[in-house]
């Protein structure tokens, strides 16, 4: 499997999504807690903007606190940025061999589809990921990955039921993958998305 192949779609993919946007949709927010379309954007280009010293200098003045660090900059890019720009870094650097601190390919992989999910997901546009960048993902779930995203999967079993795909074992939550995975990295979808079994 050509990882980087898969990311440079999702990349371009997002950019022309990006491009079609209105500026009430550039504004409205998405399901990363605090910010809009147009701050994700921004943070999924944070990568390919900013050197390893860079963002090392911004982590020391954000006192280590990574969280503090990759907010200001989304909020400080976002702001400088217009909607086009914000575009173009993604579809520009589809190639760019960035990959998070942890993870490696699959994980910057991770990075593209669940921030794009963020924006569509949350202005309900109906864009399917494609299957074989989900099934990247989803082979990759864990409970510790979830537990590093905030999602605590105990007890639970995720079933896709849109694929071939079954996570853990306890009480059913079942849906379309791309929304099981978005659980699995922690977020918090709008009611109705996903079927959880009474208890």
């Amino acid at each position: 499997m050509d990882v980087t192949r898969l990311i440079a779609g999702e990349r371009r993919e997002i950019a022309d999504l990006l491009d079609s946007l209105t500026d009430q949709q550039w504004n409205a927010p998405s399901l990363c807690d605090g910010w809009r379309v147009r701050e994700v954007a921004a943070h999924m280009s944070m990568g390919f903007r900013y050197s390893t010293p860079q963002v090392m200098a911004q982590l020391v003045r954000a006192r280590g606190n990574l969280h503090r660090m990759t907010d200001r900059l989304a909020r400080r890019d976002a702001a400088a940025a217009t909607p086009q720009q914000l575009a173009a870094w993604l579809r520009d650097n589809a190639h760019h061999p960035w990959t998070p601190p942890v993870g490696g390919l699959v994980s910057a992989l991770g990075h593209d589809v669940v921030h794009g999910l963020d924006i569509t997901v949350a202005l309900g546009l109906d864009r399917k990921v494609p299957a074989e960048r989900l099934r990247v993902l989803l082979d990759h779930v864990t409970h510790r990955s979830a537990k590093f995203f905030g999602a605590d999967l105990s007890g639970t079993q995720l079933r896709a039921d849109d694929t071939d795909w079954v996570f853990g074992s306890g009480t059913p939550v079942t849906g379309a993958a791309q929304d099981l995975l978005l659980l699995a990295f922690g977020r918090r979808l709008p009611e109705g998305r996903l079927d959880r079994a009474a208890t």
